[in-house]
């Protein structure tokens, strides 16, 4: 009898074609073999974009704890245009994979434009404001008058490029659609290559380049993910991609706009109603101080190290289940699903266990300020308890998503974030004085209830359905 087990070399082997995409078609064959092959290269894709995240405030923090803070602030803002960027990125992985399925690659083309368009339009409004009001931004968001002085210029750098991160996210979602989830990785190598290069040399000052403090690591960003765009442009304009962009399809098609918008709508929806939620929980926790603030921020960032490999999973089933649905085989697309959850939730508890045993000494690799390691450990403690729950959420969340299936979700994130986790974390930190740790309580139990919920509504299978 065959054995179901990989060799090595067979994993190396599997691992090669990974993340040079030689596997085009993921609708037929082993479903294992299809999770693994688009997953891999969006797993290290997103690795990579978490190892920046990282690094990056780990040079920060050798600036100020203000400095660390600043960004913790702009970030907040920042979801907001996360919001709308994932929202049309969910739309266009999904009609682009449907397109896909169906082997239509010049409505996959045509969708791709149409996506770009859009990306450009809402950036543009953002860098306006952002280069206009930064110090008032910084303000509303609750930042002490110190913090604003010396951090402004990062959030007026990073706000006014905004089409460099609004475009890296909608071409990449491209590639994913396609199931050219390598492009992608290679894509986000180089920027965030780019990024841990130049972040020391404009924050501390290198040969002509001066010292711009927080300020420099803006810059950094906006240039490194600039070049990876213009790398992105050019992989669609040239062909190296399955779909391929001219000239003369730089037009505006309003029936495909139009149905891109309404794919969209429910995905912004969903993040608009989450990142709000972290805006809002985040000026909460800036009721605390600098220094809670500080440790939140590093705890977020440490969580998301580890949340960026279970997106990395979501977002292949996500194009999994696009493709297949679109190939007419329901069932696979689920099946696909299940398997990847399980994946997930695995990687997910063994993460946990790690956190909750050395929250302490891996928040002072940041910052060793006593009040910054006591909150951010006691912040990744409670949050990361309920890992394994996150792995299946995130998955099932996704497969809505890449099914085209977006209302479902924005329901279910506004049940679970603003009806229960905002309040909660309210109540609980402020009315009855329980201080950061309501906020962080008010996480945990907002993902649980979302995952629950998922998970009932998936099994009912209305997604299925959903045309796009």
């Amino acid at each position: 009898m065959q054995s179901n087990k990989i060799t090595l070399k067979q994993f190396i082997k599997y691992f090669k074609i990974a993340v040079t995409g030689k596997q085009k078609d993921f609708t037929s064959g082993s479903i294992r073999r299809a999770i693994f092959m688009l997953a891999v290269p969006m797993i290290l894709e997103m690795i990579m974009e978490s190892i920046f995240a990282l690094v990056d405030i780990m040079y920060v923090s050798q600036v100020s704890v203000n400095a660390v803070a600043t960004i913790g602030l702009t970030e907040s803002i920042i979801t907001l245009i996360y919001a709308i960027a994932i929202g049309l990125s969910i739309a266009a992985t999904a009609i682009v994979a449907r397109r896909v399925g169906q082997k239509d690659l010049k409505g996959a083309s045509n969708a791709a434009v149409q996506v770009i368009f859009l990306g450009v339009l809402v950036a543009t409004i953002v860098s306006v404001i952002g280069i206009i009001y930064p110090k008032e931004l910084l303000s509303l968001m609750g930042g002490e008058p110190d913090l604003i002085e010396e951090g402004y210029g990062y959030t007026k750098v990073l706000l006014g490029g905004n089409i460099t991160i609004m475009l890296l996210f909608l071409i990449n979602a491209i590639f994913r659609g396609t199931g050219e989830a390598s492009i992608s990785m290679w894509v986000l190598i180089l920027s965030n290559g780019l990024n841990i290069i130049l972040d020391p040399m404009f924050i501390f000052g290198f040969g002509p380049i001066p010292a711009y403090g927080v300020e420099g690591a803006a810059i950094a960003t906006t240039i490194g993910r600039g070049i990876a765009v213009l790398f992105q442009l050019a992989i669609l304009f040239y062909g190296y991609s399955k779909i391929k962009i001219g000239i003369k399809d730089m037009i505006i098609r309003v029936g495909v706009m139009l149905n891109l918008i309404k794919v969209s709508i429910g995905g912004i929806g969903q993040f608009l109603i989450g990142t709000s939620s972290w805006v809002f929980l985040m000026r909460i926790v800036s009721e605390f101080g600098s220094e809670v603030l500080a440790g939140y921020t590093i705890a977020i960032r440490v969580m998301l190290f580890s949340l960026m490999p279970a997106w990395g999973m979501s977002s292949a089933a996500a194009s999994l289940v696009g493709q297949n649905l679109g190939a007419k085989k329901p069932e696979r697309a689920e099946q696909s699903v299940w398997l990847t959850s399980k994946y997930c939730s695995i990687f997910m508890g063994t993460v946990s266990v790690l956190y909750l045993l050395f929250a302490p000494q891996i928040i002072e690799i940041f910052n060793d300020t006593p009040e910054v390691v006591k909150y951010g450990s006691l912040c990744l403690r409670i949050m990361t308890a309920p890992f394994i729950f996150y792995g299946f959420g995130m998955i099932v969340i996704n497969a809505f998503n890449g099914a085209g299936d977006t209302k479902t979700p924005t329901y279910i994130n506004f049940v679970c974030y603003w009806l229960l986790q905002l309040p909660f974390a309210y109540f609980a930190a402020i009315t009855f004085n329980c201080g950061p740790s309501g906020v962080f309580w008010a996480v945990a139990l907002g993902e649980v209830l979302m995952t629950i919920i998922a998970i009932i509504w998936f099994k009912k299978g209305h997604w299925k359905t959903v045309k796009v």
